[in-house]
């Protein structure tokens, strides 16, 4: 079947309370996406962001990002008052995320949520907690130890918790009640009214697809709590990290700094951890992209403390003796972020997967290159994209380009002007075989580079732009419902 969505992320909604949340715009975007005769909203990871605010550095690999919950909503259900939160700065720009001021402010307005909430607890509340125990528990005291720890990493705390020791985490837990109890309900309410908003969405015959990274940071309740499934040291430091090797894009490659996997204690167990991760996210998505799909077959290991990732090494993953089993015992609609340097062996992976891979248009258009980008080598089998959020937007690429280079996607998509050239490849990306196709909702508004999200290799200043209300209008819905009408989508 033909389909087509758009790429907006939670946070890039528009919102008074300095960033997206889950309530009124968030079901606006939803209805946006009706007008627009689009079928699939991808999102980026909906966890809580770490170092550099990113969601590929989370916590959690289980969890919701506090920031994501509506604060209208706690006030309508009585747990907060209008006048305590309507007077707050958020920040001074509306297309941009300050994250500092989320942090000092939307912890406290929480806080007085939870008590309001733990005054009178619903029976969903216990429901919750009970279902969600196996990762709920080691998430809700990992965030009170971080706390009480004033945010340091778990590796840096006393000995008996930091190795996650029974006896310590049992006095811990007892000391640390009331903040374990608030971060539970920091996760109830999350999928309380996550929950709510996927089934508005679904019923208005749209798909939700989400992201899953590969890796998950050092510092997270998943490493701190099963330290056995990576590749640390004695002393609970990564031996090696994950990256990218060099290439066109790097002279040093990319240096990730997350902890790679003990791919043989995954084996031992039946790749447990991995089937569990997969079920959740498949239970918060309707769909699963699995980000760096290439690290499954082999995955580039940089020795622990390289400033750069040119004296990483190549080493074998798990390949489809993991996949055969998330195959057989999950019915996941999974989709392969297959980018990078591609392999046979990666790409025999796939096949035999039977995962949509990626096909990205901004990648096609290298002048005397038989690119396979280029749509005509497209089976239906894949996810046609203009372009992903570690990209440039099509107007930034294009205005980035040399004069040659432009010459050619211009003379490829019979463009004179580079706004028609980015109405045109989002026009190619839609007539394409590939069975869905994708933009990023900047794309569409378009925008340059000022609205990129994320820029790799780079400490600062990603994941902030933000959508103004206006620029999601019904001239814009019908426009991209025309394209998608006209290409069966």
């Amino acid at each position: 079947m033909r389909e087509s969505g758009i790429l907006m992320h939670l946070s890039s909604l528009p919102s008074p309370y300095g960033i997206g949340t889950m309530g009124r715009e968030a079901y606006r975007f939803a209805d946006f996406l009706v007008k627009a005769g689009q079928k699939v909203w991808q999102v980026l990871p909906v966890t809580p962001t770490g170092y550099g605010d990113s969601p590929y550095q989370s916590f959690s690999t289980y969890a919701g990002n506090p920031y994501f919950i509506d604060l209208d909503l706690l006030c309508k259900d009585g747990l907060l008052k209008k006048n305590e939160y309507a007077s707050i700065n958020w920040g001074e720009d509306p297309c941009s995320v300050d994250y500092e001021k989320l942090f000092h402010n939307r912890f406290s307005l929480l806080k007085k949520a939870s008590a309001c909430f733990f005054a009178a607890p619903p029976k969903e509340y216990e429901d919750f907690v009970c279902k969600q125990t196996a990762w709920l528990e080691d998430y809700a005291l990992f965030m009170s130890l971080k706390d009480e720890n004033h945010g340091a990493p778990w590796y840096e705390w006393p000995e008996g918790v930091r190795r996650h020791q029974y006896d310590a985490l049992q006095a811990t837990y007892a000391r640390l009640y009331d903040d374990v109890l608030f971060w539970r309900f920091v996760q109830f309410e999350f999928y309380k009214q996550w929950n709510a908003l996927k089934a508005y969405v679904n019923n208005a015959g749209i798909e939700i697809l989400g992201d899953l990274p590969i890796y998950v940071a050092h510092d997270s309740a998943d490493v701190w709590a099963h330290p056995e499934l990576f590749e640390l040291d004695g002393d609970l430091a990564p031996v090696e990290v994950a990256g990218c090797p060099p290439d066109y894009f790097s002279e040093t490659g990319q240096l990730w700094g997350n902890p790679v996997y003990n791919w043989d204690a995954h084996r031992a167990d039946g790749y447990s951890w991995w089937l569990s991760r997969i079920a959740h996210a498949n239970q918060v998505y309707n769909r699963v992209r699995i980000d760096h799909f290439r690290g499954f077959e082999s995955f580039w290991a940089i020795p622990a403390g390289d400033e750069t990732a040119v004296n990483g090494c190549w080493k074998k993953g798990p390949g489809m003796d993991l996949f055969s089993r998330v195959n057989e015992q999950l019915h996941a609609k999974i989709i392969a972020e297959d980018l990078g340097l591609i392999t046979p062996e990666v790409r025999t992976l796939l096949r035999e997967s039977g995962y949509p891979g990626m096909k990205v248009l901004a990648f096609a258009f290298t002048p005397g290159t038989d690119s396979d980008y280029l749509p005509f080598h497209y089976d239906r089998n894949c996810v046609c994209y203009t372009g992903t959020h570690d990209n440039e937007t099509l107007t930034g690429w294009l205005h980035s380009l040399s004069k040659t280079e432009l010459s050619y996607v211009k003379s490829y998509t019979r463009s004179r002007t580079i706004e028609d050239c980015v109405h045109n490849v989002l026009a190619l990306a839609w007539e394409s075989p590939a069975d869905t196709a994708i933009a990023q909702i900047q794309d569409f508004i378009g925008l340059g580079n000022e609205a990129r999200m994320n820029t790799p290799s780079t400490p600062s200043g990603n994941w902030r732009w933000r959508a103004r209300k206006e620029q999601m209008n019904a001239r814009l819905a019908a426009k991209i419902h025309s394209l998608t009408k006209l290409y069966w989508r």
